[in-house]
């Protein structure tokens, strides 16, 4: 006997196999108004996503990072179309979703789904964990075998939860039982997609590795595609193939895990890195070569011209300030929006003078994180500079 779980495995594979492009967004932007006065005019806008472009292949998880207010959770609404776009296009296994109404969207909702940041407010107080499951099912007039209860409580002990917990309500649980809850509900209709937007922030540290394990085990058995924005690098490092690491309304860098996280390109993916602790005694009271950025992110309502990160990077000039940096692919599947990337030579080699704001910067950063940061980008450029002969030859 099929189960729903080894049927949704094989609709994957029959719809978009291993590899294939699942969803594809192309310069996506959404700018929240802001009004005043009796008219409510408008006077200016919250520039949250300003026009990103990527990709996300069947089966593989696509990781989400950045600091608060980035527009990482706009981004994942957007492409679950909770939110309806400013401009650019969704596509979802090739289908344009991007202005699609409710009607339109509501067979879609089977194949995209959402697990929500806050297990406590993203479930209905007043309902039972049976109704909140079984939700879906009546949403979309869905009948399955041996009837919905049976289904739910199935659904409820693949995530780790006791199926006689059927009729209990939200309050009964605690926060890492209301996220399985959330999950269960997300995996009801076995859709394609799932957006997790900060599954395991709201948790306990103890609890978010049986949330993060339980995910991945998911997507091993169901064969689901992943969207994971985190804040947390550790847990993206963990659960993700591919990063993209975004930075006030734009990706910043898109790599794969090894190469994101063994020569990070983009000034701002470095600094995060750096702000990662390493959980060793033994480098206990060892100096820390954590890169300190001056000031706070700017104003998504008025970002700075040019690269947006150049009012708080070490290694930003005038180009920087004046020029908008294109995400291109300077290392085989790694693709940076820099003038200046670290561990590769400058694509903006002619420009030499720093910013005061630049300089500023450079004073906050050790002296051995610059030089080790110079050194890096010196070797890497020589071996690209050798690549292009050994492909030549073949």
């Amino acid at each position: 006997m099929t189960t729903p779980a080894q049927s949704a495995g094989t609709q994957l594979t029959k719809d978009a196999g291993p590899g294939e492009v699942l969803l594809k967004v192309t310069g996506l932007q959404k700018h929240f108004p802001i009004r005043k006065g009796l008219l409510q005019r408008q006077v200016g806008a919250v520039r949250a996503v300003d026009g990103i472009d990527f990709e996300v292949r069947a089966g593989e998880t696509l990781g989400v990072v950045g600091e608060s207010g980035c527009g990482k959770s706009t981004m994942g609404r957007l492409i679950t179309r909770l939110l309806e776009p400013t401009a650019g296009t969704v596509e979802f296994q090739g289908k344009d979703i991007t202005h699609l109404d409710a009607g339109g969207m509501r067979p879609m909702r089977r194949d995209v789904q959402m697990i929500f940041q806050d297990p406590y407010s993203s479930l209905n107080p007043r309902h039972t964990v049976g109704t909140i499951v079984g939700a879906p099912f009546r949403l979309q007039g869905v009948q399955p075998e041996g009837g919905v209860k049976k289904e739910v409580q199935r659904i409820l002990s693949v995530v780790g939860l006791n199926p006689e917990h059927y009729n209990r309500y939200p309050h009964e649980f605690s926060g890492g039982q209301r996220q399985r809850i959330g999950i269960a509900r997300a995996l009801a209709l076995n859709p394609k997609l799932v957006v997790a937007d900060e599954p395991v922030s709201a948790l306990d540290v103890s609890i978010q590795a049986q949330v993060v394990n339980l995910l991945d085990d998911l997507q091993q058995e169901l064969g689901l595609t992943y969207v994971i924005i985190a804040h947390d690098l550790s847990v993206v490092r963990h659960v993700s193939d591919r990063i993209a690491v975004m930075y006030l309304g734009k990706i910043v860098e898109l790599a794969d895990r090894e190469s994101l996280y063994k020569a990070p390109m983009h000034p701002y993916t470095k600094a995060l890195m750096s702000a990662v602790p390493i959980p060793d005694p033994k480098r206990r009271g060892v100096k820390s070569d954590r890169i300190l950025l001056k000031g706070d992110v700017p104003s998504p309502i008025s970002p700075p011209s040019g690269c947006r990160f150049h009012t708080r990077c070490w290694k930003a000039t005038e180009i920087c300030k004046t020029t908008e940096p294109q995400l291109v692919e300077l290392k085989p599947g790694q693709r940076v929006a820099c003038h200046h990337p670290e561990n590769f030579e400058d694509q903006a080699p002619q420009e030499t003078v720093l910013l005061s704001a630049a300089k500023e910067a450079a004073e906050l950063v050790p002296e051995a994180v610059l030089e080790e940061s110079a050194e890096t980008s010196a070797a890497v450029a020589a071996e690209v500079a050798e690549a292009p002969q050994d492909t030549d030859d073949k």
